[in-house]
């Protein structure tokens, strides 16, 4: 179409609705009202929250359900800057989003004006990029940039554009997506490929480790065929539980803090390793349970959509610059073309299927250990029979939520929406919001510890407002679990900070705010609770008393020393007084 003339408010609108933004996530502010006003004709819906930061939440969770980067906007200073933290665990996460960001108008920048802040400074570490609109009439050339970074760098981008430059009139032409940025990547070099396909079909030991490339292309279907023709087990990323179906005969579960030691023993003998859609992530790949799993001898194939993550924690033998299905698709072509009659190593499945089963003995034992009132693993465990195939599960960060990854599975149509390595508390609920307005119809469900929850509550209002389903699993255990086990581990049990004193109960707040309150203090009541709330089709707080001393491991437990003291008066505190 030519151009035409429009506001730059128009010119913002015209260019989501042409990448297909159907909302936009935030709370309301004057700096963007003009283009506000605009939202309800264009069919785009405004999503209001309690706190700005439960926004990039639940655009990241929207993203990694749907595929589509989430938009999210708020007040100049301040409503931006609540922000940071959710951004940066998106950044983090490799989630794109736009971060529509009013700042405040030209002829006042430098006066410390009201609600005044340099945001591009403050938004420069934690983004991929951050485009400042020059002048109105590049209003939509800026925000279609915006979209083509997030695409490519896999990331969030801040746009910013002054309060003032939503106004005036401007000559623009409104170009649909393919007319500005490319979203299909390719199989990677085919000499890579080649070499790719030699290497595991020369592995005696090869082991496939599945990351959330393989979520976002859908790919797991590939990935089965290329385990099933070399008979490799399949290890999932850290909190990627769901980057491989469970009742397949070759998967053994997560690696990382918490993951099953089957998936960790596996990769530790591998002398080849095919790593799809991962960046291998430093704390992803750190010594667990005190197994030093991650081998230094074997040679690993990655692929990534990022040319950054390549090699950049661990050497490889070939790498491949890719999407993971087409990646995969071509290196699962290459093993049928060499290998015409594929045979299935029963020795090798044997292996497989021990480690299967003493992990699952291992955390199955664990949680039947008695807890008063409730053993928080018994609670995971009845949470995961309960679950239906096609829950998606966001999960907070914490000793309960993290320990989660010891008995999540998924199969079929199930996610999982994690924390990942930004490890924010507060992030699972509103992540959870978001998942459900990308899916409907899905059962969704957040895990949270009662410390998390502190930072989440609020959002009740907006799950009853917008009428989201998710249920809220709060564990109630008084304390920053992950915390206090560090007290327990390496400060001799001096506790500091680490109690929660909360309401009796958070069933009536719950009820108060409009949602559904169930408290459950018996192990049996967890699954029929969890089913009933599912069922209900209402926003629903269900908080589950545990034990709170019924801990995991330290969290950090590499980055942790016992203390010294060398002044007099801390003489007591020093690990060689105990």
């Amino acid at each position: 179409m030519p151009k035409i003339t429009m506001t730059p408010s128009e010119a913002i609108c015209e260019t989501l609705v042409a990448e297909g933004i159907d909302h936009v996530t935030g709370i309301v502010g004057s700096a963007f009202m003009d283009l506000l006003d605009l939202f309800p004709t264009a069919g785009i819906r405004f999503i209001p929250v309690r706190h700005e930061q439960s926004a990039g939440h639940m655009e990241d969770a929207f993203c990694r359900v749907t595929g589509r980067a989430g938009v999210i906007i708020g007040q100049n200073g301040p409503g931006i800057t609540n922000m940071v933290t959710s951004v940066a665990a998106a950044n983090s996460a490799h989630t794109p989003m736009v971060v529509i960001c009013p700042s405040a108008g030209t002829p006042t920048v430098g006066w410390d004006g009201f609600q005044e802040a340099d945001t591009v400074k403050i938004f420069e570490a934690i983004t991929k990029e951050t485009i400042r609109v020059p002048h109105p009439s590049r209003a939509a050339d800026c925000l279609r940039t915006a979209f083509r970074i997030a695409y490519a760098e896999r990331g969030p981008v801040l746009y910013d554009i002054p309060r003032d430059y939503f106004y005036g009139e401007i000559s623009e032409q409104i170009l649909e997506p393919h007319q500005y940025r490319v979203d299909q990547r390719g199989c990677g070099d085919l000499a890579s490929l080649d070499k790719a396909a030699e290497l595991l079909i020369s592995a005696q030991r090869p082991v496939i480790i599945s990351g959330r490339g393989v979520v976002d292309t859908q790919s797991k279907d590939i990935v089965a065929k290329i385990a099933e023709i070399l008979t490799a087990p399949v290890a999932c990323t850290y909190l990627h539980n769901d980057a491989f179906p469970y009742d397949h005969p070759l998967w053994v579960g997560p690696i990382g803090y918490m993951g099953s030691k089957a998936a960790m023993n596996l990769v530790a003998e591998a002398d080849v390793i095919l790593a799809l859609g991962t960046r291998l992530s430093v704390f992803g790949t750190t010594p667990q349970y005190d197994i030093d799993y991650f081998p230094e001898s074997a040679k690993i194939i990655q692929v990534d959509i990022n040319p950054r993550n390549i090699a950049r924690t661990h050497p490889v033998e070939v790498g491949l610059i890719a999407d993971a299905r087409e990646a995969a698709r071509e290196i699962l072509k290459r093993l049928e073309e060499r290998i015409a009659e594929p045979k299935v190593s029963q020795s090798r499945l044997t292996q497989i299927k021990a480690q299967q089963n003493a992990w699952e003995e291992e955390i199955v034992q664990s949680a039947m250990v008695d807890g008063y009132p409730i053993n928080p693993r018994r609670a995971l465990y009845e949470i995961q029979k309960a679950l239906p195939e096609n829950a998606i599960v966001a999960t907070d960060i914490g000793n309960v939520s993290s320990t989660a990854n010891s008995y999540l599975k998924f199969k079929g149509a199930g996610k999982h929406i994690a924390a990942l390595t930004f490890g924010n508390t507060g992030f699972a609920y509103p992540a959870a919001l978001g998942a459900q307005l990308a899916e409907p119809d899905s059962p969704v469900v957040a895990i949270i510890g009662d410390g998390a929850w502190g930072m989440s509550l609020h959002e009740v209002s907006t799950a009853v407002e917008h009428n989201l389903p998710v249920v809220a699993i709060v564990f109630r255990n008084g304390a920053w679990c992950a915390e206090k086990k560090n007290q327990i581990d390496f400060y001799n049990n001096r506790f500091v900070g680490v109690d929660i004193p909360t309401p009796e109960s958070f069933a009536p707040v719950a009820i108060a705010m409009g949602a559904e309150g169930i408290r459950v203090s018996k192990a049996e009541e967890v699954g029929p609770a969890l089913k009933g709330a599912l069922d209900s089709r209402k926003p629903t707080v269900l908080e589950i008393v545990c034990d709170g001393t019924q801990l995991a491991p330290p969290f950090r437990k590499d980055a942790l020393k016992l203390p010294t003291r060398l002044l007099p008066k801390y003489k007591s505190l020093d690990v060689r007084n105990w």
